[in-house]
């Protein structure tokens, strides 16, 4: 991607020209233009340039207005009463003083373990919960202007609420969130890591790390972009939220979960203007940079299929034992996968539109019919197929299964009495936990009744009470954590005003941090995440949740930055373009009134 010579800045005064408001977008009076030119074309055409002129500007208005009716666009968003500060910041982080600060911040925060397990016990009875307590020690000595000027509540012992109080009560606040917790290091991987897995090294490319990607860089992240506005007299007039949990690794069930709850009690049912999370990312995709952001959260459930049978001595073996009777069922579930239907009105739908309106490389067939898939089933079908081509898109849209543990027999010689797995489902947004209940019933009935097998699913007695049966099959909740698809946050219409500051900040953050030039804008558009967050416990808290990470991706995506395996690391680059949109975010936040 080719850099402008010189930076996006206002002729004037160096600043970048101010975003037109939200209340009146330029997109009508563009439209008005367009229509005066093609008029003005018309009349000269009659005299002079023949019907081409009149055809051409036609023609271009109508590609205008068709990309803007399927994926409408916001114009890059700069601070203005702020506008001198958020200059003088955005010529800071571009200077190596500071990118060298910054990535101490970070390293040392990876220095600190804070790995989080399954299944650990409350706050008080599992010490693995104590290597919190240094970490709080960090932030406390590496942050000195944001604890001696936010408010900080601690939730269920290590859960951090940061309250920075703004002068205007009667604007809801921001609430930006990140996790304190790391996914655990395997020992029998550590010699496989370039730099040790704690190290925080910095080799002037990256900081490495468990953490140093998800989601220190985050937290650390926002914490150094309050300090910084703090160091700098930002005075919020917008009060702002940092939440922090301690276990989003383990579902946040000690951490978030506790946190969604203080906030709710304490704030109310939708007391925040927008939540942004850990999420999506940048990257080119046919030939164009889009920044997709997660408006929804697919479901989670995670289904134990157990089987039971009669021991015995292994010498003399039945024809299927409970393992081998577990395992058919698990080569049924992997051969029979959910259906994944894309289907109008899904963030992922959404999607397509976008890349049907701007992206330059993606085929012309496939474009026609993401185009017409809004009114014809059979389009629809088409790109459907055609998209579907990629598994990844295709994981995204629909629910998967990913038999994940598997466990069963005590000895060589001794028949296995019990065998059981748990297959880990992701549910699409426009299905349920129930429907997915449904679904994995029927899909084992035959089996059980093919091996005689009494067979209960959630509850449900499925088989003939009472009948004479070899062994039993049993599909439950296997940890009691089944969780919906989470409510969409509007992206579109008159309730969309925290999705178009969004947006706009994006852009302009984009534009300033990859100095490029006005036609090589980054499309922003609806979407999800694969996984997911802590997000799932704030729900209650606002109608406008967004998961989002602004940073580059390209061939750095996340799950290449080593995420939750060997040599996780994070390019300090990526790092910095972080604060920069933090910074944006809260400055253009502040000064809205759309939200």
């Amino acid at each position: 991607m080719s850099k402008s010579s010189s930076t996006y800045a206002h002729e004037k005064d160096g600043l970048p020209a101010p975003a037109p408001s939200r209340q009146a977008p330029r997109r009508g009076l563009s439209r008005g233009l367009a229509f005066l030119l093609a008029a003005v074309c018309a009349g000269i055409a009659l005299y002079t340039l023949g019907p081409p002129c009149l055809s051409k500007h036609f023609e271009s208005f109508g590609e205008v207005a068709r990309k803007e009716e399927l994926c409408p666009q916001e114009d890059p968003l700069v601070p203005s009463t702020n506008g001198e500060l958020w200059k003088g910041l955005s010529d800071k982080y571009s200077t190596n003083g500071f990118l060298l600060e910054a990535v101490e911040w970070l390293g040392g925060a990876v220095r600190v373990p804070t790995e989080s397990y399954d299944q650990m016990l409350p706050v008080g009875q599992d010490p693995r919960w104590e290597v919190f307590t240094p970490f709080h020690d960090y932030l406390l000595s590496a942050f000195p202007n944001v604890h001696a000027t936010l408010k900080l509540t601690k939730v269920n012992t290590y859960g951090l609420v940061y309250v920075w109080e703004g002068s205007d009560a009667s604007l809801k606040p921001l609430l930006l969130t990140a996790h304190q917790d790391v996914v655990p290091v395997n020992p029998e991987s550590l010699n496989e890591w370039t730099h040790p897995p704690f190290s925080g090294y910095y080799d002037g490319e990256r900081v490495w790390g468990r953490g140093s990607s998800d989601d220190k860089s985050g937290l650390i992240g926002l914490m150094t972009t309050v300090e910084t506005l703090i160091k700098n007299d930002f005075k919020p007039t917008r009060t702002v939220f940092l939440a922090f949990g301690f276990d989003e690794e383990a579902s946040g069930l000690h951490g978030a979960t506790a946190i969604g709850k203080y906030l709710l009690e304490t704030y109310g049912e939708n007391a925040f203007s927008l939540l942004v999370d850990e999420g999506g990312d940048y990257s080119i995709e046919y030939g164009q940079a889009y920044a997709t952001v997660g408006t929804a959260e697919k479901g989670y459930f995670d289904v134990r299929v157990e089987v039971t049978s009669p021991g015995g001595h292994s010498s003399v073996p039945p024809a299927h034992t409970s393992i081998g009777i577990l395992a058919q069922l698990l080569v049924h579930v992997e051969a029979h996968p959910y259906k994944a239907e894309l289907k109008r009105g899904t963030p992922m739908y959404q999607k397509t539109q976008c890349l049907a309106a701007y992206a330059g490389e993606l085929p012309s067939k496939v474009r026609k019919a993401i185009e017409r898939a809004g009114s014809s089933d059979k389009a629809l079908r088409a790109a459907e197929k055609a998209l579907f081509a990629d598994p990844r898109f295709k994981a995204l849209v629909g629910t998967t299964s990913a038999v994940d543990l598997i466990a069963g027999g005590v000895k060589t010689n001794a028949l296995p009495e019990s065998a059981w797995a748990v297959v880990n489902h992701r549910i699409a947004t426009d299905s349920s936990v129930g429907a997915v209940q449904e679904h994995d019933a029927d899909l084992l009935h035959g089996l059980a009744r093919h091996f005689n097998l009494s067979y209960t699913a959630f509850g449900e007695q499925i088989s003939e009470k009472g009948a004479p049966a070899y062994g039993s099959l049993t599909l439950s909740d296997a940890w009691g954590a089944a969780l919906e698809p989470a409510p969409i946050t509007p992206s579109a219409g008159e309730d969309a005003g925290a999705f178009r500051l969004l947006a706009g900040t994006i852009k302009t953050v984009y534009r300033v941090h990859r100095n490029v030039t006005d036609d090589e804008t980054v499309i922003v558009s609806p979407g999800i995440m694969s996984g997911n967050t802590d997000t799932r416990h704030y729900w209650p808290l606002t109608k406008n949740i967004f998961r989002y990470s602004h940073s580059w991706s390209g061939d750095r995506s996340w799950l290449s930055r080593g995420v939750h395996t060997v040599n996780e690391a994070i390019y300090a680059d990526q790092y910095l373009e972080m604060i920069r949109f933090f910074t944006t975010l809260i400055l253009n936040a502040d000064e809205s009134r759309a939200i």
